[in-house]
């Protein structure tokens, strides 16, 4: 099955600290290795609008970001929190992450194709509406969601996100708005220290579902068969977002989790099978952790094929 690739080549010039594990060859090694597959139409992002980035974040977050990187000297880093840097180069990233999900959710409304995967750095899934932090400028997942709902005319749509990090920003829209489901798989103890079983939302509508350290990889994918899908079934959806994290992987690290390529291929497969029973197969996943490039590369590379079908 065809499937929208969403380009955002601003990725490449958002600098951070040296030593930071999110960095440039991230976003270069899943573009290389995404660049051999077949059946994938590359498009180039745009950036995301104020007006899409202010239905999840305030004004004054958006003011915060794009000043500070317009203020910032050439070569200059300046910190929004603890392990969040921006540079003069940043913004366009930024807004080029948030607005390929936007325009994929516009191309995948439109088709033909209706499978797309938003490649692109810094990720967005930590970010609150009044705070950047863990990487995390923008929220692009949420923005996208809210544009599909508002935009786009979705009455409901789902979130999930199997980064080894709790998605803490993006469950915020979900406990604003009883249109979504947000769903998270997650290791823990571990950054950013949200993401309880407890925590469920508005009717329901938050599922956290917190693993500890070294769960076997099949084990994860029993847990997400027996409680993520039934869930996504009572919600119906009429389109599924995915954060797609790579960063449960065995080898990556700044987790320790046990999952490899073969598990993203499966989830790439049941999602879009599940997308296909709900929302016409309309499913938007968008780049967020994973800080071995290798592993990376190819689980970002089995999850898109197994999507396709593969």
């Amino acid at each position: 099955m065809l499937a929208i690739i969403v380009d955002s080549t601003a990725s490449a010039a958002h600098p951070v600290p040296e030593g930071n594990p999110e960095h440039a060859g991230r976003y270069e090694a899943v573009r290389d290795r995404m660049r051999g597959m077949d059946g994938l139409h590359w498009v180039e992002s745009e950036p995301a609008t104020r007006p899409q980035l202010a239905r999840f974040h305030t004004d004054q977050h958006i003011e915060r970001v794009l000043n500070t990187c317009a203020s910032a000297e050439e070569g200059e880093l300046i910190a929004l929190d603890w392990d969040t840097h921006v540079t003069h180069s940043s913004a366009a990233a930024a807004l080029q992450a948030a607005g390929g999900v936007v325009l994929a959710v516009d191309r995948v409304m439109e088709g033909p194709e209706t499978l797309a995967f938003s490649l692109a750095r810094p990720p967005g899934h930590h970010a609150e509406p009044d705070r950047a932090m863990g990487f995390c400028l923008f929220n692009s997942i949420a923005v996208g969601a809210l544009h599909a709902l508002d935009a786009r005319s979705q009455d409901r749509v789902a979130i999930i996100d199997f980064d080894v990090h709790h998605g803490n920003g993006s469950q915020v829209l979900a406990e604003r708005d009883e249109r979504v489901f947000f769903a998270s798989l997650h290791q823990a103890p571990l950054y950013p220290g949200s993401g309880s079983a407890s925590e469920t939302g508005l009717n329901g509508n938050v599922l956290n579902i917190p693993l500890p350290e070294a769960t076997p990889a099949a084990q994860w994918r029993a847990t997400f068969e027996r409680d993520v899908l039934p869930a996504i079934d009572r919600f119906e959806p009429g389109m599924i977002f995915v954060s797609a994290g790579f960063d449960a992987h065995l080898d990556d690290p700044l987790g320790g989790l046990t999952l490899r390529s073969d598990d993203y291929r499966w989830l790439g497969h049941t999602l879009a099978a599940k997308a296909r029973e709900h929302s016409e197969g309309r499913l938007v996943a968008a780049l967020e952790g994973g800080y071995d490039c290798p592993a990376l590369a190819r689980s970002a590379a089995a999850f898109v094929g197994g999507l396709q079908g593969a």
